[in-house]
């Protein structure tokens, strides 16, 4: 059994949970979710509370078992309370604004990045932090990992786009090289 599938979920305050054959809707004070179920899981809801079982006993039902148990325990944060992803950047003359739904990143390149929003998620810039917001746990995470490719940090000087929390490699460059070496 897998560990995390066999927890029960608890539905949020203002949060109502509905269900058909193949869809989970689950709608909130931020917004509405949809999942098309598989059909190796079997999603059920008691009181205020829900639980994910496998059908059956094969490798598919049981990689199913604890995916489904998280995507649905996203759903349930997603729409009572939101995802938030900082972004942190670092280089000389780099800024970033927000125009008509697009990020402009002016990172070090000859003209700006123009970056669309996705659907569903909403981006936010003060001074040097990018603040990527949104229901959608993927949505959001993927918007924030193609921001950061955009320009990722370089070992040297540390210039570049990161997560806030992300400590990037940093290497000592060749003056560090020689005074260590010379003798």
């Amino acid at each position: 059994m897998s560990k995390i599938g066999q927890r029960k979920l608890n539905i949020p305050d203002q949060v109502t949970f509905s269900q058909t054959e193949e869809e989970i809707k689950v709608t909130g004070p931020k917004g509405e979710l949809n999942l098309v179920t598989s059909r190796n899981v079997k999603v059920t809801v008691e009181d205020k509370t829900i639980s994910v079982a496998r059908i059956g006993n094969d490798k598919k039902a049981r990689a199913m078992h604890g995916l489904y148990w998280k995507l649905v325990s996203n759903m349930l944060v997603g729409v009572s309370e939101g995802f938030v992803k900082k972004l942190d950047f670092k280089g000389v003359g780099f800024k970033a604004e927000v125009n008509n739904n697009n990020l402009t990143l002016n990172v070090g390149f000859s003209h700006p990045v123009q970056f669309p929003f996705p659907d569903g998620v909403t981006i936010e810039v003060q001074k040097n932090v990018i603040t990527v917001s949104g229901i959608d746990r993927q949505k959001v995470g993927q918007a924030a990992a193609e921001i950061r490719h955009i320009k990722p940090v370089e070992p040297y000087k540390g210039k570049g786009i990161k997560y806030i929390d992300e400590i990037p490699r940093r290497k000592p460059g060749k003056a560090a090289k020689t005074a260590l070496g010379a003798k």
